[in-house]
C-alpha cells in the first residue's frame, strides 16, 4: 500500500509539474496537500480514452478529466496522424462552445497545430456545432475540431473531431489517433507557439447561414408562431439569424435561458429529454397564450440536437414534447411530400416507422449503429435521424446533425399544416393509420460506477429473455459479434412478436450502454395496428401497457 501510493503521489506531482494550467495546478496541489489520495486515485486511475466521440469527461486536473493538458496531448496525436496521413500542412478549423474552459481548449488546439506545422483557424466565437461541421468542408479543410460536451452536465466538457469530409471520426481512425496520443511523453515535447493561427470573421457563418435556406421550399408558407429556447447554450443568434432570413415570425426565446451561460443554472442537465428541462419553455409559450404559440422549439448547447413540443389541451403543461422518433418521422414525411430523393437512414436504436415511410415512397433505406459518425457515411444519403433529437436534413452542407436547419424545416412543415387546418399532431395520426402506431420508449440508468453497466449487459447475456411483456423473444443479436451490416459494437438486439389477442404486431427491444455519458440505455418499441382514427386512443392505451409492462420485465432482467 505505502508503495502503491508513493507511486500515486509521484505520478501527481509529475502531472502537476508540467500542467500548464494555474486553475488545476493549484486544484492538483490543494489535493497534495491535503493527501487526498482517494481522489487523487479517482484522478490518475488511468486516462480518458479517445474513442469515436472523441474525449469527454468532467473538468478537473488529472488525466482522467478533461484539462488543457489531456488537451493538448489530444490535439498533438492528431496532428500526428494528419501528418502520418500525408495531410501535414493542410488546414485545420477549430469551433467551440460556451462552456467553462472551451475557448482554452480550442485556443490550444490551434496552437498545436501550428506548431506542427499544420494551419490552424478558429472560429469567431462561441458557434452551434454544426457551423464547425459546415466550415470545415466549406474551407477545404483536413480536419476540424469542436470544443463542447453537448448536452452533459455543467461539470463536463468535450473534444470532438471530424476529418476532411466533414464527418465524425469512425474506426480505425479514433484508434490510430489514440495510439499517437500515447505516444507523446512529456508536454514540453509539443510545441506551442503563442501566434500564427487565424481567428475567422463571419464570412463562414454567413455561408452558412446562406445554405440553411436550401432546406425550405420557395415559396412555401412561412407564418408559425415559435417559442424557442438555446437552453443556456449557442443556438440562439444563428437560429434567429436562419427565422429571419427564412421571413418566419421572430419566436420568442425564452428569456431565463437565452443567454450562454456554462453553469446552466436552470436547468439539471442542459438536455432537452430530461425531465424538466423543458419547464420554462413551457411556461413562456402559456405567458404568451394558446393562440399566439404554434410550436415550441430547443436546442441543446451546441445546437446539433433540436426538439420539438406541441399544443397539449388539457394536460398540466399544456404541451407535449415529441420524441425524437416522432420528429423524425414527420421530417421523413415532410421530405416525401417535398419529392426528396436519395437514401432515408437511421439507427438501429430509433423507430422502424421511417423504414415503412421510405418503402411507400420506394426509397432507398439504410440502418446504421448509433451516431452520426455512421449515419453520415451512409451512400447516397438525403436524409438521416436519431432517436435522440438529432436530425440532418441537408448533409450535402452538413454531414451531421443540425439542429438550426432541422428547426427550419419543422417549422416549414408546421407552416404548411396551418394553412390547411391541420398540426403536426394530425399528421403523426396519418402515419399510425397508414403504417401502424409505432410507439417507443426508453429505460434509461445513470451510475457512478461503471461496472454496473457491465454486470447488467453481461446478466443479459448469460440469461437472455425468452419474452418480455408476454410477447415471444423471435430473434436476438449479440450486437458485439457484429452482423451482416453492423460493424460489431457493445449490444443486445430483441426482436418479439405479439400475443393473440395482445394488439400488438411487433416489437424491438436494444440494451446498449451510452458512448458518451455513464448510461446504460435500453431502446423500446412496439408496433400496434389502427384500422381507423376512431381506434387510435385504444391503440395508444395498448402500446403504452405493453411499453410499461416490456420495461419492468427487462429491468428486473438486467438487475436494475
Amino acid at each position: 500500500m505505502a508503495t502503491d501510493r508513493t507511486e500515486l503521489i509521484t505520478r501527481a506531482e509529475a502531472w502537476l509539474a508540467e500542467d500548464p494550467d494555474p486553475e488545476t495546478r493549484q486544484e492538483l496541489a490543494a489535493l497534495l496537500a491535503a493527501g487526498d489520495t482517494d481522489e487523487l486515485a479517482a484522478r490518475f486511475a488511468g486516462t480518458l480514452q479517445f474513442g469515436t466521440a472523441g474525449l469527454r469527461g468532467e473538468l478537473g486536473a488529472g488525466p482522467m478529466r478533461m484539462n488543457r493538458s489531456v488537451v493538448i496531448r489530444a490535439a498533438a496525436g492528431l496532428a500526428a496522424y494528419l501528418k502520418a496521413k500525408g495531410d501535414g500542412s493542410g488546414l485545420v478549423v477549430v469551433g467551440y462552445d460556451a462552456r467553462h474552459k472551451s475557448a482554452d481548449f480550442a485556443r490550444d488546439t490551434a496552437a498545436v497545430m501550428v506548431g506542427a506545422g499544420l494551419r490552424a483557424v478558429v472560429l469567431p466565437r462561441p458557434l452551434p456545432t454544426p457551423v464547425l461541421a459546415f466550415a470545415i468542408r466549406h474551407l477545404g479543410a483536413v480536419a476540424g475540431v469542436e470544443v463542447t460536451a453537448s448536452h452533459n452536465p455543467p461539470r463536463d466538457n468535450g473534444y470532438k473531431v471530424y476529418l476532411g469530409d466533414g464527418s465524425q471520426i469512425v474506426p480505425p481512425a479514433d484508434g490510430e489517433i489514440a495510439a499517437e496520443i500515447a505516444a507523446i511523453r512529456a508536454l514540453a515535447d509539443v510545441p506551442r507557439p503563442e501566434a500564427g493561427w487565424d481567428i475567422l470573421d463571419d464570412e463562414v457563418l454567413r455561408a452558412y447561414l446562406a445554405r440553411t435556406d436550401a432546406v425550405l421550399t420557395p415559396g412555401s408558407p412561412r407564418d408559425t408562431r415559435v417559442v424557442y429556447t438555446p437552453m443556456h447554450g449557442v443556438g440562439r443568434d444563428t437560429l434567429v439569424a436562419a427565422f429571419a432570413r427564412a421571413g418566419f415570425p421572430a419566436p420568442t426565446v425564452v428569456a431565463e435561458q437565452a443567454e450562454p451561460d456554462p453553469d446552466f443554472p436552470t436547468v439539471a442537465f442542459p438536455n432537452p429529454e430530461e425531465p424538466g428541462a423543458m419547464d420554462l419553455a413551457f411556461a413562456t409559450a402559456r405567458s404568451v397564450g394558446p393562440d399566439g404559440v404554434d410550436i415550441v422549439i430547443a436546442n441543446d448547447p451546441d445546437a446539433d440536437r433540436c426538439a420539438v413540443a406541441v399544443p397539449a389541451p388539457g394536460t398540466q403543461d399544456g404541451w407535449r414534447m415529441l420524441r425524437g422518433d416522432e420528429v423524425g418521422a414527420l421530417l421523413a414525411a415532410h421530405l416525401v411530400g417535398k419529392q426528396a430523393s436519395g437514401t432515408f437512414a437511421t439507427t438501429i436504436v430509433s423507430s422502424s416507422l421511417m423504414s415503412r415511410i421510405a418503402a411507400a415512397a420506394s426509397l432507398p433505406y439504410e440502418e446504421t449503429l448509433t451516431g452520426f459518425k455512421w449515419l453520415a457515411r451512409v451512400d447516397g444519403l438525403r436524409y438521416a435521424f436519431e432517436e435522440a433529437l438529432g436530425y440532418c436534413v441537408d448533409p450535402e452542407g452538413v454531414r451531421d446533425k443540425d439542429g438550426i436547419t432541422a428547426a427550419l424545416l419543422i417549422t416549414e412543415l408546421a407552416a404548411e399544416l396551418k394553412q390547411s387546418g391541420r398540426t403536426l399532431t394530425d399528421l403523426l395520426d396519418d402515419l399510425a393509420l397508414d403504417f401502424g402506431l409505432h410507439a417507443t420508449d426508453q429505460l434509461s440508468v445513470r451510475v457512478e460506477d461503471l461496472t454496473l453497466i457491465a454486470d447488467a449487459m453481461g446478466r443479459l447475456r448469460e440469461t437472455p429473455p425468452a419474452s418480455l411483456a408476454g410477447l415471444t423473444v423471435t430473434a436476438a443479436d449479440d450486437l458485439n459479434k457484429g452482423t451482416a451490416s453492423l460493424p460489431p459494437t457493445d449490444g443486445l438486439r430483441y426482436y418479439l412478436s405479439g400475443a393473440d389477442g395482445s394488439g400488438v404486431e411487433a416489437a424491438r427491444v436494444v440494451v446498449r450502454p451510452s458512448g458518451t455519458e455513464p448510461k446504460l440505455k435500453c431502446y423500446l418499441e412496439v408496433v400496434v395496428p389502427v384500422a381507423s382514427a376512431q381506434a387510435l386512443p385504444a391503440a395508444r392505451e395498448t402500446a403504452a401497457t405493453v411499453l410499461a409492462a416490456v420495461k419492468g420485465d427487462l429491468a428486473r432482467a438486467l438487475g436494475i
